[in-house]
């Protein structure tokens, strides 16, 4: 397929996991791709990779000017930067409520503040939000990482109402448990040793989601081929959200 030929996507958190999946997907069906990441030096060649950081307005401004600048226009935004947390509400102080909410959260909404004029301007204008099934469910040890998602959750469909009379679609992905990098972390860091059957078990399909399947959803909703569809949320989670076996 190349339905993306003649548009550009910025995709923050590009290099790795979810994110470097997508940026392979966009790239594959024609589209320029620009990554905005904190270590952009495992972006491939062909992407234009820029260090930049989400809780950084004025590096976040800054950053979508040069994208512009480079491709002379901007169609697409993924919004997949963000960062986890385990731990109960007692296991956080105020100072790490504040850091991973301004991430998770507040850095989505810079990033779509920054490229609103452009997207104004495309045919073709589309954020995907990337949320998680932990807005729909209650998951122990995961207060504060359940809390922004819920948020993305809920500002994903209050910017889908605001903008599509302006022609742009908002729409989000909610993973299950992803094979990606911040999982590894946190399987080599448990002290259970049936962590990970246990992280696969409590998805009804018994797996893992992959970044891949994660990043089609992403591509999907921010085609042109999805016209029709805004303030969608799209569970790739194995069934994770919605199943009782």
């Amino acid at each position: 397929m190349n339905d993306f030929e003649g548009l550009v996507v910025l995709v923050t958190g590009g290099a790795s996991g979810i994110g470097a999946a997508s940026v392979a997907q966009f790239a594959a069906r024609g589209a320029q791709v620009a990554v905005l990441d904190l270590d952009p030096s495992a972006v491939p060649a062909e992407v234009f990779g820029v260090a930049c950081d989400v809780a950084d307005r004025a590096g976040v401004d800054a950053t979508v000017t040069a994208v512009v600048e480079r491709f002379g226009r901007l169609d697409v935004v993924v919004n997949n930067a963000g960062i986890g947390a385990s731990g109960t509400v007692a296991d956080h102080d105020d100072a790490e409520w504040t850091r991973l909410l301004d991430i998770n959260v507040t850095g989505m909404a810079r990033v779509s503040r920054a490229a609103l004029p452009h997207l104004r301007r495309s045919p073709h204008a589309a954020i995907v939000n990337v949320c998680s099934a932990v807005a729909f469910l209650g998951i122990r040890q995961r207060a504060l990482y359940g809390a922004s998602k819920g948020a993305v959750l809920a500002l994903t469909l209050a910017m889908a109402a605001d903008h599509v009379q302006e022609g742009i679609r908002v729409n989000a992905v909610a993973p299950g448990t992803t094979a990606t990098p911040w999982v590894d972390r946190l399987l080599s860091a448990a002290d259970d040793p049936e962590a990970e059957a246990k992280l696969r078990a409590r998805q009804p399909l018994g797996r893992l989601v992959t970044a891949d399947e994660v990043a089609a959803a992403i591509v999907h909703l921010a085609s042109p081929t999805a016209a029709s569809t805004t303030g969608a949320v799209l569970r790739v989670d194995g069934g994770m959200a919605s199943l009782r076996l």
